[in-house]
């Protein structure tokens, strides 16, 4: 498990990326992170695997 956390630490400059927008005089407001599909989809991932993660446990804890 270390290694894989290791790799995954180390390989997230790689995944990372900026679009137009970023750097910008309005490229830091809230509006531009609910608006640019980019960000957009990886909030809404990250919320489906926690609503995910949060149904299993509580079904976990029942059974």
């Amino acid at each position: 498990m270390k290694k894989i956390s290791c790799l995954l630490a180390a390989s997230l400059p790689f995944l990372a990326f900026a679009h137009p927008g970023h750097g910008g005089s309005d490229g830091y407001t809230i509006i531009h992170y609910f608006s640019e599909p980019q960000h957009a989809i990886i909030s809404l991932a990250v919320m489906a695997a926690a609503i995910v993660l949060i149904v299993r446990e509580r079904n976990k804890r029942k059974a």
